[in-house]
Formats: C-alpha cells, sequence, structure tokens
C-alpha cells in the first residue's frame, strides 16, 4: 500500500509510436515531480426539450459530445531521463551517441515539426486508504515547455500537454527511478556573442527560456466518438524568455539599443562523467533579440534591468537542447 497522500503519487510516461497517436503505452519511465494538473476535460450537451410539467432537465438526455485532456507537469531538469519530455517539446527523433568510449552519451535535440511525437503520460493519485488509482492519458502532445534557474534555485522545467483521452482500465505500472540529479545554479552559465564563438556574459541572475508548439488541438471529426485526431502544428514556434542581471556592463544594454541579434548559449555542467564529458544541460539558440529592458533608477541600490528577449532564426542555424548523461536511450 502507498502512502494517502501526494507523498505516495507517481507519473510514468512512454513514447507512443508514430502512427498510433491516442494508444496506451505502458510506462517505461518515472518521472520525479514537482506538481501537476493534467486531468479530462468534457464537453456536454443538455437536451433542451419540453415536457409537461417537468421542472428540471432530465438526467438521461444530457449527452457527451467530445473528449480531451490538457494540463502540466512541473519538475526539476535531471542529469538523466530528461530525453522524452525534451523529444516531445523540440520534435527531432534522437538517438544518444557515445562519447569517447566511456559511459557518456549525447542527445542532441534541434528544433524540428512534432508531428508523431506524441506521449502517454500514466498518472497515479493516491487515496488516502493508500490505494492508488490511476489515469491514463493517451496522445499527450507538448504544446510548451519552459526553463528557468536563479540564484540558489534548481534548473525548473514546466510543460504543458494536449491529450487525445483518458482511460482507467490500463494497469498501474510499479514505479522505478534511477538516481538522479537535478541541475542547479550552481553549475550555471550563460554566454553571448556570434554562432558558435560565443564568450561568458557576466552578472547574470536569473534566466527563463519558454518554447511554444502553436497547434490545431480542435481536429474533431465524425466517425471517432468524440476523439480528436492528432494536432498539427498551425503556427511558427515561439520563443522568448528573459535575463535578469545587475547593470554591470552595456553588452545587452546595448543590443536592445541597436536591436541587434546575438547567439544564446545557456548551459549546466554537472559532475565529470568519464574522460572530459560532464553531465550537461545546454540550450542554444542562435539568434535573439531584445524587445525590453533598459536600466533605470528605482532606488540607492544596484540598478538591475531584466532583459526580455525573442528567439528568432539566424537563416542557418536551428535552437537545439543538448543532453550529455549515461542515458543510453531517449
Amino acid at each position: 500500500m502507498a502512502i494517502g497522500s501526494g507523498l505516495g503519487a507517481q507519473l510514468g510516461i512512454a513514447p507512443e509510436p508514430p502512427g498510433t497517436y491516442g494508444t496506451y503505452v505502458a510506462p517505461t519511465r518515472f518521472i520525479e515531480f514537482t506538481k501537476e494538473s493534467l486531468a479530462l476535460k468534457k464537453t456536454t450537451a443538455q437536451s433542451s426539450g419540453i415536457a409537461a410539467g417537468r421542472l428540471l432537465p432530465l438526467s438521461s438526455r444530457r449527452v457527451v459530445t467530445r473528449r480531451e485532456a490538457q494540463g502540466s507537469i512541473d519538475l526539476e531538469i535531471a542529469n538523466k531521463g530528461m530525453g522524452l519530455l525534451i523529444q516531445a517539446l523540440m520534435g527531432t527523433t534522437v538517438t544518444p551517441v557515445q562519447q569517447g568510449a566511456g559511459p557518456a552519451y549525447l542527445q542532441t535535440h534541434t528544433l524540428a515539426d512534432t508531428a508523431g511525437k506524441s506521449l502517454t503520460i500514466q498518472k497515479g493519485v493516491p487515496l488516502t486508504t493508500g490505494t492508488v488509482t490511476k489515469k491514463n492519458f493517451l496522445g499527450c502532445k507538448v504544446t510548451s515547455g519552459e526553463f528557468s534557474c536563479e540564484v540558489g534555485q534548481m534548473l525548473n522545467g514546466s510543460f504543458e500537454f494536449d491529450g487525445r483521452d483518458v482511460e482507467e482500465t490500463s494497469a498501474l505500472a510499479a514505479a522505478s527511478y534511477s538516481n538522479m540529479s537535478p541541475f542547479n545554479f550552481a553549475q550555471m552559465g550563460i554566454k553571448t556573442g556570434s554562432f558558435g564563438t560565443e564568450t561568458a556574459l557576466d552578472n547574470i541572475r536569473k534566466v527563463s527560456c519558454k518554447i511554444e508548439r502553436p497547434q490545431d488541438v480542435e481536429r474533431f471529426y465524425a466517425n471517432a466518438s468524440a476523439l480528436k485526431k492528432e494536432p498539427i502544428s498551425n503556427d511558427q514556434v515561439k520563443i522568448s524568455g528573459s535575463l535578469e542581471s545587475d547593470y554591470g556592463a552595456t553588452t545587452l544594454d546595448d543590443l536592445h539599443t541597436t536591436d541587434g541579434a546575438t547567439s544564446l548559449v545557456w548551459e549546466f555542467t554537472g559532475p565529470l562523467i568519464a574522460a572530459t564529458f560532464y553531465e550537461t544541460f545546454r540550450l542554444t539558440l542562435p539568434a535573439i533579440k531584445i524587445d525590453e529592458g533598459p536600466p533605470v533608477v528605482d532606488g540607492f541600490g544596484v540598478v538591475k534591468p531584466s532583459f526580455n528577449y525573442v528567439g528568432l532564426y539566424d537563416g542557418t542555424n536551428m535552437p537545439k537542447i543538448e543532453l550529455i548523461s549515461t542515458d543510453t536511450t531517449v
């Protein structure tokens, strides 16, 4: 029996093979999460027929006209086990590449269309008795992913999902966890400059980046039992974020003034795995431009501008997220 509170909860995920959108796949990886809001969303219609003397709508004349799922998962980005979520966000089918001859493997998640990238997410929710109820969210597509880290904190991630359906019949999987460590501020580096030759940017206190994947999530048709077809990308990807700093240099301020572009590399470097390969989370945006953030003085303290940016295409290189870990599979 599990603990009858959130202490006994679990989340498991598995990729759904291309062409099987919305088909249950037993979880193969379990996420250590901080909170979630995944839930069934149903649309109902109630008959408004008039019957002599009936004062209330008739229960038997209410119908469910569509089903779907929505919600989010918040977690700390760890040194392993992140590949499936990042792949569902970025779109590229990734095979980890061994680095040298040791146990370090590199995953390169380059921005691409997310067609065929859906997940089954199983949520285990404990009753107060310790019995764990299960809800299986099918056809989960990532609609956005956001990362943030500031002084004294972990690297946090938040993923928004749109799902096809929820079922409660497939068995609850036995959760198992590898020994994971979260990336954190002490490991954080930030660089700007020309793509491929970026240099360290000083005085940065907090960084965030949000990647939005707009999709048509309203693909409900006849002959589909009130369930949608796989969402299709219906707008360009939107990338935005902020760089909070002490005003120690004019690098970002000058980019705001000139509307110039710079490449941004945001990385976390953890312990050595083997040879010269370290646990790594690295986000590369080949071109960003500063929308807001000119420094203002609002008191006696250090001036602390927050520069809001958008990620754009530099004409050659696509944004990417790189992971180096001991994971041999995504």
